[in-house]
């Protein structure tokens, strides 16, 4: 048999800093959910939907000469044309002013409700499953017995002991609703309280406030960001429904709720007097819900690939 000249042969080199190197880079939790939420077309959608919606509810009153509360009994009930883009109401005010005014309401006690919501919830929840015991027992009961009181009676309570305004309807709004982040603050928090983690900052002297705002909650904060998406729109839509009841801001300010419960009993003869805001109410809540959908399937490790 012939012999195989050892120069045809090159011997492999090992480098041991070749075999330890990492190919693909690592991903931190965050960034890697950011790709993922990117990859949801619709949630991105929401994105822009209502980065357009801010933007008009900023610089859409700005966009015509008309003021919001000026009346002009001469042009009521105008259709939408070139001079009332959206036209006009019983009283003569443009609809696009108002619209867009109404927009700045809707979002700031959607967004107002939201944030007090977490702020209670949060501290509440993350207390009581952290400390446990009858510390957990005596808080959960209490917001259990304030979630029993039924939610319309005590906001017409509200209304009628204090002025309407944004302030009482941002507090009938809250006073109940952060019972719902609390229930699951708490479900985290007891899931996440005996790790590791928290065991060695409790071994190294850690008290309490620093591991909960610096362990417990930061690793609960999807579950956190998703229930806020999703409270957002409910705050829009109990406005709308409390203004339908007219139980909403006074005149002349106006907001998606109260402008389609003025429209209502217009919508035979005058149907673009609902029909603006009722649509921007149903896009808003749906731009809100198709984020925290997104955001829910982006955090949940489960379809992770």
């Amino acid at each position: 048999m012939q012999q195989i000249p050892k120069n045809m042969f090159e011997p492999a080199s090992i480098d041991a800093r070749e075999a330890e190197r990492i190919s693909k880079p690592s991903l931190s939790f965050w960034k890697d959910v950011t790709i993922r939420f990117r990859k949801n077309k619709l949630a991105m959608f929401g994105i822009v939907l209502l980065v357009l919606l801010v933007f008009m509810a900023i610089f859409g009153p700005m966009m015509t000469p008309y003021d919001y509360k000026t009346n002009d009994l001469l042009n009521s009930n105008q259709p939408p044309s070139v001079d009332h883009w959206f036209g006009t109401d019983d009283l003569g005010r443009d609809m696009f002013t108002r619209t867009w005014e109404g927009a700045r309401i809707s979002l700031f006690i959607g967004i107002s409700a939201a944030l007090i919501d977490l702020f209670i919830g949060v501290l509440w929840g993350s207390i009581a499953g952290y400390r446990g015991g009858r510390t957990d027992e005596y808080m959960m009961r209490f917001a259990d017995i304030l979630w029993g009181v039924p939610y319309l009676l005590l906001v017409i309570l509200l209304m009628v002991v204090l002025d309407q305004g944004l302030g009482t309807m941002i507090l009938a709004m809250t006073i109940t609703g952060w019972i719902n982040m609390a229930r699951i603050v708490r479900g985290q928090i007891l899931q996440l309280k005996n790790q590791e983690y928290v065991l060695a900052a409790q071994t190294l002297g850690a008290n309490t406030s620093r591991i909960l705002m610096k362990h417990l909650v930061p690793n609960a904060m999807g579950p956190i960001l998703v229930t806020m998406t999703l409270t957002i729109p409910s705050a829009i839509f109990t406005e709308s429904f409390l203004s339908y009841l007219g139980l909403g801001v006074p005149a002349p300010l106006a907001s998606w709720g109260t402008m389609a419960s003025d429209g209502l009993p217009a919508l035979k003869y005058y149907p673009w007097r609902i029909f603006f805001p009722a649509t921007f109410i149903c896009l808003t809540i749906f731009a809100f819900n198709v984020i925290g959908d997104g955001l829910r399937d982006a955090l949940d490790p489960r379809l992770r690939k």
